[in-house]
């Protein structure tokens, strides 16, 4: 085992684990005040339920020797991982930073149905779909899989991250339903500045998220690095003239949207492509994207924070430009179409029509069993009191002058709660 690589992933571990709190700050400012500690506890909650899921079963499922497209049950309860070698890096820390992204990818979905799913409900839903969806994906692109034996490209998780993330919230909103005050009311962010400060910290931590999957110190954790910065720039700048052409304003809530787009894209590809090509990514990406969240806009999808035109679709527009962009000459174990093989885009659009199918059957099933088991959904009233309260018993920025604070006790006979007027107020603000 080296040091240099021990430290590199020790610090990218961390990094990567810091992503999942910044989310949720990027969440909880595009949504309403009376939803925004709900929304940022949707992401931190996955900390520990995934976070745990992963290390007794998820691991296993995900890196383990098995037969049927997964992995055994060798590593269950952590057995056999250690502080033997894996590569450069113990494999205790191997494990550990590849919990970060079952971690992470479970939240994400949390964007698509914010503000009206209960929170017990999507604690199991995470959790289950973790193990049942994300570890076997995981398992077939980086554990040894079908889909790496048949030479997929994905260096930090545009397929087994974002692709699932997308195709699980677009099933999941459908499922849930629109907001009860979707297409009726403007249902403005409470909090731009605090979205803003999540997509830095989000960008701050994806050094560790694609640098870190180098799995070593070493120049392709450098070009990962690197990708890593300039790629987003140029998904910001395209980003800046569409808003420019289409309204001649430029929204800051763009500009944090136009950060993560650039991420997500160049997240399969970060370690296999030139500077060059990772700019032409994120510039490549902004407007597929960009036109998702027009798209959405018009539909009775309540895809609420975007995940699928952010999350999904860059995360296809990356997978498929990794197959024409990759190059040998990079660290890529195979070229892409524009260096003289076709055919490695072709394998792209295969792993991505599986996973998506996989994903979108496998979502439907834990969320139609889960709903046989318990209500899902939020009772309108809470949703109109808002989730903070009628989940939590809290409030994010403390309740209004003469509002009555319904506390957990409280809850069990909401029926029976005498609303004050500021506090029904704030139930029907927009």
């Amino acid at each position: 085992m080296v040091g240099s690589d021990i430290g590199w992933m020790l610090t990218s571990t961390a990094l990567v684990l810091l992503m999942t709190p910044a989310l949720g700050f990027f969440y909880a400012g595009l949504v309403r005040s009376k939803n925004s500690l709900n929304t940022l506890m949707m992401s931190v909650v996955s900390l520990g339920f995934v976070g745990l899921a992963w290390a007794l079963l998820g691991y296993s499922l995900a890196f383990g020797e098995g037969p049927y497209g997964i992995g055994g049950l060798n590593h269950l309860l952590l057995r056999g991982v250690g502080l033997e070698a894996k590569g450069t890096i113990p494999h205790l820390l191997f494990m550990a930073f590849q919990g970060t992204f079952a971690i992470i990818t479970a939240a994400l979905i949390s964007g698509a149905i914010v503000e009206r799913m209960r929170f017990p409900a999507y604690i199991a839903f995470i959790t289950a779909w973790s193990l049942f969806v994300y570890a076997p994906v995981a398992h077939w692109v980086w554990g040894g899989g079908w889909l790496g034996q048949l030479g997929a490209l994905d260096f930090a998780g545009g397929t087994v991250v974002h692709i699932t993330a997308g195709t699980a919230a677009f099933v999941a909103a459908m499922v849930l339903g629109p907001r009860k005050d979707y297409a009726r009311q403007a249902l403005v962010p409470h909090s731009v500045p605090l979205t803003v400060l999540g997509a830095g910290l989000l960008w701050f931590g994806w050094f560790g998220f694609n640098g870190g999957s180098a799995l070593a110190a070493n120049e392709q954790a450098a070009l990962a690095f690197v990708n890593t910065m300039f790629a987003p720039a140029a998904t910001l700048a395209v980003w800046t003239g569409l808003d420019m052409m289409r309204t001649a304003r430029v929204t800051a809530v763009g500009i944090a949207t136009a950060i993560v787009v650039g991420l997500v894209a160049v997240t399969p590809a970060a370690g296999f492509v030139s500077p060059l090509s990772a700019i032409a990514i994120g510039a490549i990406a902004a407007v597929p994207s960009y036109l998702g969240v027009l798209w959405r806009a018009r539909t009775r999808l309540d895809d609420s924070l975007d995940v699928v035109a952010a999350h999904g679709i860059g995360g296809i527009v990356g997978a498929l430009l990794t197959g024409v962009l990759a190059q040998r000459a990079w660290g890529s174990p195979a070229d892409g179409l524009l260096f003289g093989n076709p055919s490695q885009l072709g394998v792209q659009a295969v792993a991505i029509v599986v996973v998506i199918a996989f994903t979108a059957v496998g979502t439907s099933t834990i969320l139609l069993l889960a709903r046989l088991a318990a209500p899902i959904r939020a009772a309108l009233r809470d949703e109109g009191l808002g989730l903070d309260v009628s989940e939590h018993g809290e409030e994010a920025y403390g309740h209004s002058e003469g509002a009555v604070l319904v506390l957990p006790e409280m809850r069990t006979n909401m029926a029976a709660v005498s609303l004050a007027p500021a506090l029904s107020a704030q139930g029907d603000e927009a």
